[in-house]
């Protein structure tokens, strides 16, 4: 089973948690290698974006990529700010295939940052879960219909009804 990793950019790939995103290249191969990951990912480089930064042009461009991909499980690492318009617009237009978004608070190049955590559940629940799209951040599997970024706490909750 080959899983198809897009990358758009965020905190994961930032060199730096107080700044807008800078960095011009991904960390997230280094990051596979260091996780010793043996499965069939095939990742691609969409952009290097803050998520605030993102346009109705870059989700289109997302959505295009994940309808038009052979693999039917599908990480996007991706900024936390907008992370769940993103994965609305992916819940609106997706419903054969598995696909989990998820980021970090702190850039993987940072101590005590939760980039690799994050990541590891993304590639551990994208296998189990059936299929929709999913956030993962902070141990936790959220559908996309139910999820919002808590500033003040710096997680992501459900949205209480």
């Amino acid at each position: 089973m080959a899983i198809k990793l897009f990358i758009t950019g965020g905190t994961i790939d930032n060199i730096d948690k107080d700044r807008k995103l800078k960095s011009r290249k991904t960390h997230i191969p280094k990051m596979l290698k260091q996780a010793n990951v043996t499965l069939e990912i095939n990742t691609e480089k969409l952009m290097l974006k803050d998520s605030r930064d993102l346009t109705d042009s870059d989700r289109k461009l997302i959505l295009k990529k994940c309808k038009q991909c052979r693999e039917d499980k599908i990480i996007i690492t991706h900024g936390t700010f907008t992370m769940a318009k993103t994965a609305a617009i992916l819940g609106q237009g997706i419903k054969n295939k598995t696909i989990v978004l998820t980021g970090s608070m702190v850039p993987y190049v940072e101590d005590n940052s939760d980039a690799l955590f994050n990541l590891g559940c993304a590639i551990s629940k994208v296998q189990t879960i059936p299929r929709g799209i999913y956030i993962t951040m902070n141990g936790q599997i959220l559908k996309w219909g139910n999820v919002k970024k808590n500033v003040k706490k710096g997680i992501f909750e459900e949205i209480k009804q």
